[in-house]
């Protein structure tokens, strides 16, 4: 049987729901159809996160003074704390550690892109960033193998980022709805006009375009007005309250932290809680360039609060099992601390799974002594999509290929790192 979704037509919401009712939105059964082949039962994660919240540090985590703390000349200026999964960390993470039990450290990650921008695209997309193609992220990827996770939510949101596509070479309404800042949720969602005009001139304007419709049957013209209807119907719907944090207890907020990216998580916990299928948070400062103490003070206790927080409020809610929870960033930082803190190290950094499938109190790979380079299980970009992918259920070996007669796979082919899975 054909995918619709690898044809790049739009199909209709009536026509997905005929094709895909009968399975539920099935996480674990649409893709083993979509890919010809079901996963075996000893298959471990595979489909077990039907949510997934990717916590982005950008600007580079210092992975030495973090989740990979070492001794001797690489040592930094925190001091090296036990963990509540008996391995351990830095006092910089205090809260994290508590919660340690819960989460798995991957100590092994790799890369060999070292300038912010393109280990920003390469880390949020599993591709190089080149000028002939613009490629998708996890959340496009879902929507294509997996449809929409809900009838009026978007499947997929960013938060604390600018505006971008997301769906790279996916039609237009596989984008993201962003959000740039949790407080203020979706933005320009009251029209100035009354309702009964605000539909006059929605009516007026559909009789209007029909003709060129009919004319012009371009997908991108369907994506467009698909994507224009879907964000009608969230403003009309009970779900947009999911937007609304002023609908969480004062204590909930505080928990979270005032911060961008504490408020983000709590917002992004509402959202997967209400049908959002995937939710990027992204938080800034993390290139450490001047006083590594300094800069580390101000940033580190930011994330400790949010995603603590996070992942003991998933727990709480019975959600984690089913909602994996990423942390990942650009790349590392040097061994070496000079007047300029620690330079950029793609060639060794830590990621961070929760959830989803995923062992609990877990560290997967290990660095060497300096935290220079994997010596164990070493992980690349985009085996680390592939493990996204494999527990978000979806069709690691299902080629999509684009108009231009390019074939691409998520995380280009990579297996999936099973050990991560319990």
């Amino acid at each position: 049987m054909n995918n619709p979704f690898d044809s790049f037509d739009e199909p209709t919401r009536r026509q997905f729901i005929e094709r895909f009712a009968s399975a539920a939105f099935a996480v674990n059964l649409m893709p083993s159809i979509a890919n010809g082949t079901a996963p075996s039962i000893g298959d471990r994660g595979f489909g077990k996160a039907k949510r997934v919240i990717n916590i982005q540090l950008n600007g580079g985590l210092s992975h030495i003074d973090t989740f990979d703390p070492k001794t001797g000349s690489s040592k930094g200026p925190g001091d090296i704390i036990k963990s509540a999964g008996g391995f351990e960390m830095t006092s910089y993470l205090p809260k994290t550690a508590a919660i340690a039990d819960k989460i798995c450290v991957i100590r092994s990650m790799e890369a060999r892109v070292g300038i912010h921008n393109k280990a920003q695209y390469l880390m949020r997309t599993a591709f190089e960033q080149r000028g002939t193609i613009v490629h998708p992220f996890m959340g496009a990827w879902a929507m294509n193998y997996l449809g929409p996770s809900h009838e009026t939510m978007p499947s997929s949101v960013c938060i604390n980022r600018r505006s971008e596509q997301g769906n790279g070479f996916f039609p237009s309404k596989f984008a993201p709805l962003s959000i740039s800042d949790p407080n203020k949720g979706v933005r320009n969602i009251n029209t100035k006009l009354s309702r009964d005009k605000f539909d006059k001139r929605l009516s007026l304007m559909n009789n209007l375009d029909q003709d060129f419709r009919k004319k012009f049957k371009d997908k991108n013209i369907q994506a467009y007005n698909g994507f224009y209807d879907d964000a009608i119907k969230l403003m009309d719907s009970e779900e947009l309250k999911a937007f609304d944090l002023s609908h969480e207890s004062k204590e909930m907020r505080e928990a979270y932290g005032s911060s961008k990216l504490g408020q983000g998580c709590l917002l992004a916990r509402r959202l997967v809680s209400s049908g959002v299928r995937y939710v990027e948070v992204s938080q800034g400062g993390w290139d450490f360039h001047k006083d590594l103490e300094d800069e580390i003070t101000d940033v580190a206790p930011i994330f400790d609060q949010a995603y603590a927080t996070l992942i003991t409020d998933l727990f709480q809610r019975g959600m984690l099992d089913d909602t994996l929870v990423v942390v990942s960033t650009e790349f590392g930082r040097k061994p070496k601390i000079n007047d300029n803190g620690r330079g950029h190290h793609p060639l060794c950094f830590s990621t961070v799974l929760a959830g989803g499938g995923i062992k609990r109190g877990y560290v997967h790979g290990a660095s060497d002594d300096q935290g220079y380079k994997p010596i164990a299980d070493a992980m690349s970009v985009q085996q680390f999509h592939a493990t996204i992918g494999w527990a978000a259920g979806l069709p690691l070996n299902k080629v999509v290929t684009t108009e231009s007669g390019r074939p691409f796979t998520i995380g280009k082919g990579a297996k999936p790192a099973m050990g991560v899975f319990a």
